[in-house]
C-alpha cells in the first residue's frame, strides 16, 4: 500500500491533520496530568522556584568557604523558618480580627441605614443595601433560650419536632477528620522541604541533566543558554520577591498610619496577592477598605485607604517594577492572563499565585532551548514578526493607516532614510520575491503598489529631524509599541550621513538647477515606490529630485524639468539583465553629457560582486541602500570637489571609486 502513489499523496496531505490532533492530544494528556498529580507537581513547583530565590544566598555561603551541606541547610532553614512565622503571624491576626469584628456591627448598620435613607429615591441601590441587611441577618446565627422554648412548646399543645441525627463517628473516624486538615499542609509543606533541600544540594546534576535532554551537540551553547536562563530566572524571582515585600511593608506601614485594625495582617496579604498579575493589588485592597469602612463612622478612613492603595501600586507596577527587572515579565499580557485562569483551574489558589513565575519559565525556555521555540512566540512578549514582515504584512492586508502610524513612531528615534531601509525597502524585496513565485496576482499587487505609494507619499512630508548639533536624533527616543521599539533597537543607529543637510551655497555649480537629480524607476510594480523613496531622502537633504518611469522615457515623454540635470539614478528592485542596463547608462550619458550616473540595485550583494559589476555598467556608482544614495549623491554635489570622488563607506552599500566621465 505504502508503494502506491495515490495512497502516499493522501497520506501526506492527511499528515497535518493527523499532526494536530496528535498535538492537541498530547496538551489534554498534559493537562489531566497537572490536575490529577497536583498534589505532587504543586510542591515540586514550589521547591524549584524557592530555589531559584535561594541560589544567590547559597553562593554567598559557599564563596566564604561554607560547606555546600551546611550552606543550603543553614539557607533553607531561614527561609522555612520566616515562612513558617508569617504563617503564624497569619493565624493570629486573622483570628484577632475575627473576634473584634463583632464590635463593628453597630457602625456597619448606621451606615447602611445611613446609605438607605441617602438613596431613597433610587430603587436599584435600596435593593442591594436591602440584600446585604438579609445577606447578614442570615449569617448571623439566632440566639435561643433552650428553655424558653420548650416551655413555649409545651404552653402550645403543638407536637414537637423530631430530628433525626445521624450516629456520631467513631474515634477513628474522628481522628481522621481532625487530622486531615492539618495533616495535608504539614505533607505538603515537608516535600516542599525536601525537594528543595535535594535542588539546592543536587543543582549541577540537573543542570548536566537538562544539558542533555535540550541536546548535547553543542556543549558551549548549551551550557551558556542554561546558565543565562537560571541567572535571569534568579534575578527575576529574587527581584520580584524584594518588590512585594516592600509593597506590604508600605501597604502595612500606611494602613497602620490611617488607623485601619491589624495592619500587619493586610500587609502581608497585600505582599502575597501581588504575585497574581493585575488583579491581585485590587483584591487585596478589598478587606481593608471593608474593615475600614465598619471602624470608622465617617468615610474618611475608606476614602484614605484607597489612596493608599491608587498611589502606591502605580509607582511599584510603573516606576520601580522597570527599574528592577525591565518594563514588563517579559510575557505578553494575553499570555499573562490565559496563564493565570489555565493554572487556576489546574492547581487552584495557590496556581493563581504561581501563574506569572511558571509562565516565565517557560518562555525562557522557549528562548534558549530551540525545540521549544513555540513557547516564546505564543506566550513572550517579543514580536512574532520582523519589522519588514510586519510593513510587508500591513501592505497585504491593505492597511496603511497602522504602518503610516508606525512609521511616525519610528521616526521620532530615527531618520526617514534609515526606516526607508531597514523597514520599508526590505518589506518591498518581500513582495517582489512573491512577485517572482508567482504569489501576488495582478489585483493583489495593484492593492500592495496602491498602499506602498500611500506610505511612502505620507512620511516624505516629514521634515529630516536633526538635534542642536546638527545629528540625527538618538535611539533613546520613546516609542509608542513594542514592535517599533523593537525595531528602532534592531536597526542600530543613524549613519552619520542622515545628518547632513545641503543648502544651495553648498551645492556645486552644476547642481544648483531648480531638479539636479533625475530618478528612474524600473518596469517592475514596486519599483515606483523605491524610486519614489529615493526622491525624498534627497530632496530632504538638499538635492531635489524628479521622478519618472523608465515605460514613460520609452514612450517619448520627458521630464517635467530638462534642465540643469547632474545625476541620473537608475532604480532596481527587481533582477533584469547587465545588457539593458548598460543600454540605459549609455543612453542616458548620450543625452545629458557630463552627467553622473547612479545605479541602485536594492539588495545586498558582495563588495567584490559589485565592484564587478559597476565596471560592467559602465555606471558612475553602484549602490545598495538608500543611506548608500544619499552618501554618493552628497559627495558628487560637493562645491569644493574640483575632481569627483566618492570613496567607499563600511558595509556593501557602496561599491568602487567612480570612473571619470
Amino acid at each position: 500500500m505504502s508503494d502506491d502513489p495515490i495512497t502516499a499523496r493522501l497520506l501526506r496531505q492527511a499528515m497535518p491533520v493527523f499532526t494536530t490532533l496528535a498535538s492537541c492530544l498530547l496538551v489534554l494528556a498534559i493537562a489531566a496530568a497537572l490536575y490529577l498529580g497536583r498534589d505532587i507537581f504543586v510542591p515540586v513547583t514550589l521547591a524549584i522556584l524557592l530555589s531559584f530565590v535561594l541560589v544567590p544566598a547559597v553562593r554567598l555561603l559557599r564563596r566564604l568557604r561554607v560547606p555546600r551541606a551546611l550552606a543550603v541547610m543553614l539557607v533553607v532553614g531561614a527561609a522555612f523558618g520566616a515562612l513558617l512565622g508569617i504563617a503564624l503571624l497569619i493565624a493570629n491576626e486573622t483570628a484577632q480580627l475575627a473576634a473584634d469584628l463583632p464590635r463593628y456591627q453597630v457602625t456597619m448598620r448606621e451606615k447602611i441605614a445611613s446609605l438607605k435613607e441617602a438613596t431613597a429615591g433610587s430603587g436599584t441601590l435600596t435593593r442591594v443595601i436591602d440584600m446585604a441587611q438579609d445577606i447578614g441577618a442570615q449569617l448571623q446565627p439566632e440566639m435561643t433560650d433552650p428553655a424558653a422554648e420548650a416551655a413555649k412548646a409545651g404552653s402550645l399543645d403543638r407536637p414537637l419536632h423530631v430530628q433525626i441525627a445521624a450516629a456520631k463517628a467513631g474515634l477513628l473516624g474522628t481522628l481522621s477528620a481532625v487530622a486531615t486538615p492539618i495533616l495535608h499542609p504539614l505533607a505538603t509543606t515537608g516535600l516542599i522541604l525536601i525537594f528543595t533541600i535535594f535542588i539546592l544540594l543536587q543543582r549541577e546534576d540537573l543542570r548536566n541533566r537538562a544539558i542533555r535532554l535540550a541536546g548535547s551537540g553543542d556543549l558551549r551553547r548549551t551550557t551558556a543558554a542554561i546558565d543565562d536562563a537560571v541567572g535571569r530566572l534568579s534575578r527575576f524571582f529574587l527581584a520580584q520577591l524584594c518588590l512585594n515585600v516592600a509593597f506590604g511593608l508600605v501597604i502595612g506601614v500606611g494602613l497602620w498610619w490611617i488607623g485601619v485594625p491589624n495592619p500587619i495582617l493586610f500587609g502581608v496579604l497585600a505582599a502575597i496577592m501581588r504575585f497574581v498579575p493585575y488583579i491581585g493589588a485590587a483584591i487585596s485592597a478589598l478587606l481593608p477598605l471593608v474593615v475600614a469602612a465598619a471602624v470608622d463612622p465617617g468615610w474618611t478612613m475608606v476614602i484614605a485607604t484607597a489612596a493608599l492603595f491608587l498611589v502606591v501600586e502605580p509607582i511599584a507596577g510603573h516606576v520601580v517594577e522597570p527599574l528592577l527587572y525591565g518594563h514588563s515579565t517579559g510575557l505578553s499580557p494575553i499570555a499573562v492572563i490565559l496563564a493565570a485562569t489555565l493554572w487556576a483551574f489546574l492547581w487552584g489558589p495557590i496556581g493563581l499565585v504561581l501563574a506569572t513565575p511558571i509562565t516565565v519559565c517557560l518562555v525562557v525556555l522557549g528562548r534558549h532551548i530551540e525545540r521549544l521555540w513555540f513557547l516564546d512566540v505564543i506566550l513572550g512578549d517579543q514580536p512574532a514578526l520582523s519589522p519588514p514582515e510586519i510593513f510587508y504584512q500591513r501592505m497585504l492586508a491593505g492597511d496603511p493607516a497602522e504602518a503610516i502610524d508606525q512609521g511616525e513612531l519610528f521616526l521620532k528615534a530615527r531618520a526617514l532614510v534609515t526606516y526607508y531601509d531597514e523597514v520599508v525597502l526590505a518589506g518591498l524585496l518581500m513582495a517582489q520575491e512573491d512577485l517572482a513565485r508567482g504569489s501576488l496576482d495582478r489585483e493583489r499587487q495593484d492593492e500592495v503598489g496602491a498602499s506602498l505609494r500611500t506610505v511612502v507619499t505620507r512620511l516624505g512630508t516629514r521634515p529630516a529631524r536633526l538635534t542642536k548639533t546638527g545629528r540625527a536624533k538618538s535611539g533613546r527616543a520613546k516609542t509608542g509599541n513594542r514592535e517599533t521599539s523593537a525595531a528602532v533597537a534592531a536597526v542600530g543607529p543613524d549613519r552619520q550621513v542622515a545628518a547632513i543637510v545641503r543648502s544651495p551655497a553648498d551645492l556645486a555649480p552644476g547642481w544648483r538647477g531648480p531638479r539636479p537629480v533625475l530618478c528612474v524607476s524600473s518596469r517592475g510594480p514596486f519599483d515606483e515606490a523605491a524610486t519614489l523613496m529615493l526622491s525624498q531622502i534627497l530632496g530632504q537633504h538638499g538635492l531635489a529630485a524628479q521622478v519618472i518611469s523608465m515605460a514613460a522615457l520609452r514612450q517619448g515623454e520627458r521630464p517635467a524639468v530638462t534642465e540643469g540635470i547632474a545625476m541620473v539614478c537608475f532604480s532596481y528592485l527587481e533582477p533584469i539583465s547587465l545588457s539593458q542596463i548598460r543600454l540605459n547608462v549609455r543612453q542616458a550619458r548620450q543625452a545629458i553629457p557630463g552627467v553622473k550616473v547612479m545605479v541602485g540595485f536594492w539588495r545586498e550583494r558582495d563588495p567584490a560582486t559589485l565592484e564587478r559589476l559597476r565596471r560592467t555598467i559602465s555606471a558612475d556608482v553602484l549602490v545598495t541602500s538608500l543611506n548608500g544614495a544619499l552618501d554618493a549623491a552628497l559627495r558628487f554635489s560637493e562645491r569644493r570637489a574640483e575632481v569627483i570622488d566618492v570613496p567607499a563607506p563600511a558595509g556593501p552599500l557602496l561599491a568602487g571609486a567612480p570612473v571619470p566621465a
